[in-house]
């Protein structure tokens, strides 16, 4: 897998000393979503990444957004737009818009002037644990955010979407009323839940998501499910979303330099590219690279 173009989906830079990061800002504790964050808590730019990436052949990149401030969130489409005219990466941007802001439809116009722009990110992870929540309450129900999402198609913008199992059947209903917006599940639909009724509540959202045409997935992130993880781990759950998506509608990511809290980026892409192996070489250059180039509308030669 090392020789097939990998276009990583999931990948966040950071310049400490531009924007505000608060999930990067002491004190750190252990009880949250990734326990402690200090690991990471440094300025990470691309030539960060490429060194890290350096025995991948990496084609494109993805930047998602990296958790800035949400008044940082139109400087941070900006600092990567001007490092994507200089060095041609990132291909695409993901940015940050609350869907649910008084002013997100002018929010989402100049995030959308910038030509690497081609998506939103607002993070809607609510839990019942205290210690898996990112957000005080789900707002994936409330007219004013449903509304937000509905002003993405208006702009030509797809919608990245992390959120838990317990609230996807809210959210598919959603994707469903709005076919003209391409969706994309990050990291495997996060099923951090364990025993047989946290698997059966995953899979019945993520088998929602996976009947309608214009949802797609990442496989990625699984150091959120397990932080020590193995290839052997992950298996069953790449292969059911494999099974659920198809090959044509999943798409591999690093999650990089977060996922480094959990596995080193080798470490990491070796377990994927183990998990695949069985595939058709059609099916994993799908999976590796051109998926993630047709649905972000990078226009890479792959």
């Amino acid at each position: 897998m090392r020789d097939i173009p990998f276009v990583d989906a999931h990948v966040h830079l950071w310049d400490l000393g531009r924007l505000r990061y608060p999930w990067l800002t002491p004190p750190f504790a252990e009880d949250g979503p990734n326990g402690s964050v200090a690991p990471i808590a440094r300025t990470y730019l691309l030539d960060d990444y490429l060194a890290e990436a350096a025995a991948w052949r990496v084609a494109g990149l993805v930047h998602v957004d990296a958790g800035a401030h949400a008044e940082d969130a139109l400087a941070e489409t900006e600092w990567l737009q001007a490092m994507a005219d200089a060095r041609g990466l990132p291909n695409g941007i993901v940015a940050f818009a609350a869907l649910d802001g008084p002013a997100v439809e002018t929010l989402l116009e100049r995030h959308a002037a910038h030509g690497a722009v081609r998506g939103i990110r607002h993070i809607v992870s609510w839990h019942a644990d205290p210690a898996r929540t990112y957000t005080p309450r789900d707002v994936t129900g409330d007219p004013a955010w449903q509304r937000g999402f509905g002003l993405l198609a208006r702009y030509g913008l797809s919608f990245d979407l992390q959120a838990y199992p317990g609230q996807l059947a809210v959210l598919a209903a959603l994707a469903a009323r709005h076919p003209e917006t391409q969706i994309i599940v990050n990291h495997l639909g996060m099923p951090v839940d364990g025993g047989v009724a946290g698997r059966a509540l995953w899979v019945a959202g993520m088998t929602a998501l996976a009947a309608l045409p214009n949802v797609a997935v990442k496989l990625s992130g699984f150091g959120f499910v397990a932080r020590q993880w193995s290839a052997a781990d992950a298996r069953p759950f790449v292969l059911e979303v494999i099974d659920m998506f198809g090959t044509d509608r999943c798409l591999f990511a690093s999650d990089f330099p977060t996922d480094r809290l959990f596995a080193g980026f080798d470490a990491t892409l070796d377990a994927y590219a183990t998990i695949i192996a069985g595939f058709s070489e059609a099916e994993r250059r799908a999976m590796w690279g051109r998926n993630a180039n047709r649905l972000y509308r990078l226009g890479l030669e792959l």
